[in-house]
């Protein structure tokens, strides 16, 4: 059995407490993308896990597609496997590559194996990975808050845009974004905002995280400032970064001449149903 995970980038990120379990609280919008990874598996005779793609040299059982493995295993018979990931997603980008694998392979074991988990049971399961993972069950547009995983959907459309997502060869730690961001609530809520058309959004909708992750690694401004050189109607960093993506109403021209290896780009025609 074979799945595409796919990735997702934020609209707007409001950081707006620190709470007393040592979290944040935040606000934003969860946008599914196409970047994707590619996870299957086999029944084997003893459990593997291999992968491809970008090089993942940690234990394989801190891996999130193991441990969503390893999770459903200890309430339901499930045969061994052999695991294969094929990395594309890149890591500390924002772009919660390895929550939506994790995600996605709840999802795969529990069709394959037909577990008859629910919708609601399955999000439970996915909280218990990691803050992002819930998303990737709904795997559609949703307005975020608490840690990201109190979900309810949004009016959010970006049909008929193109996107262009650049990530440079930076990796931004999650831990020390959260380290060094400032809380702060908006006065303005994030839908409200977003209810505005997209070309009113730049210098309203914001990431909260840019501000203190841009002092530590200017070449994302950078890469932000050269979006909105190209013609971004909006653009913006996702998550705590690296990724930084823009919006456009067209496919911009010669976009891969300005972004040359290392730096790693995906392009897209949006349409979500």
């Amino acid at each position: 059995m074979i799945s595409f995970p796919n990735a997702k980038i934020n609209l707007g990120l409001h950081i707006t407490e620190k709470r007393p379990d040592g979290f944040h609280n935040l606000e934003t919008v969860f946008f599914p993308v196409g970047w994707c990874d590619a996870v299957e598996f086999a029944e084997a005779d003893e459990f593997s896990f291999s992968t491809s793609g970008i090089s993942i040299t940690a234990d394989p059982e801190s891996n999130l597609v193991v441990k969503a493995y390893r999770l459903l295993q200890k309430d339901f018979d499930l045969p061994k496997l052999k695991i294969h990931l094929h990395k594309q997603i890149p890591f500390g980008a924002g772009l919660g590559g390895g929550s939506s694998d994790a995600a996605f392979m709840l999802k795969l074991l529990n069709k394959s194996f037909k577990l008859g988990l629910e919708e609601n049971k399955l999000l439970q399961y996915a909280a218990i990975l990691g803050s992002d993972c819930p998303f990737f069950i709904l795997n559609k547009p949703v307005f975020a808050t608490g840690r990201g995983e109190i979900m309810r959907e949004t009016s959010v459309s970006l049909n008929g845009m193109f996107i262009l997502l650049v990530k440079p060869p930076v990796e931004v730690s999650t831990v020390k974004a959260y380290q060094l961001v400032v809380p702060q609530k908006s006065t303005i809520s994030l839908p409200e905002l977003l209810s505005l058309p997209v070309q009113e959004w730049n210098g309203k909708v914001v990431n909260q995280f840019e501000q203190s992750v841009f002092q530590q690694y200017p070449l994302l401004e950078v890469v932000k400032v050269k979006l909105y050189d190209l013609g971004a109607v909006y653009a913006s960093m996702s998550g705590s970064g690296s990724c930084i993506f823009g919006l456009f109403n067209e496919i911009p021209k010669q976009y891969k001449s300005l972004f040359p290896s290392p730096f790693l780009i995906f392009g897209q025609q949006i349409e979500i149903h």
